[in-house]
């Protein structure tokens, strides 16, 4: 089992900033991926951006490319997710998850088998 837990949510003016963490426990090492999602009310839950633990690549939903940013710190085990330039249709529940290959990062739900509980984020206009 792996333990997930975000933090780092909250309210921000449009153009802001917030960095989210997700501090992983348990036998991380099963886990080949660490990915944020998040879901706005009334919408479906949405790939937002994804990190191989082992090198490190990335990958990004078009949506956020340039403005959000992840990474992983091995040591701590735990991952971030920085954003930036925040948008009032950002607001969503934002969840972190492992799960994966080492074929590379998925975007879909269903290949990740971990969650955490999920952190609000919400963007004022």
């Amino acid at each position: 089992q792996v333990q997930l837990v975000e933090s780092g949510g909250g309210l921000v003016q449009a153009g802001g900033s917030l960095r989210l963490s997700c501090a992983a426990s348990g036998r991380t090492f099963s886990s080949y991926v660490m990915g944020w999602f998040r879901q706005a009310a009334g919408k479906e839950r949405e790939f937002v951006a994804g990190i191989m633990w082992r090198g490190g690549s990335t990958y990004y939903a078009d949506f956020v490319k340039g403005r959000f940013t992840i990474s992983r710190d091995d040591a701590k085990n735990t991952g971030y997710l920085q954003m930036n330039v925040l948008k009032p249709e950002d607001t969503a529940i934002y969840y972190c998850a492992t799960g994966g290959t080492q074929l590379g990062i998925p975007v879909a739900i269903g290949l990740y088998r971990f969650w955490g509980q999920g952190t609000q984020v919400t963007v004022s206009s």
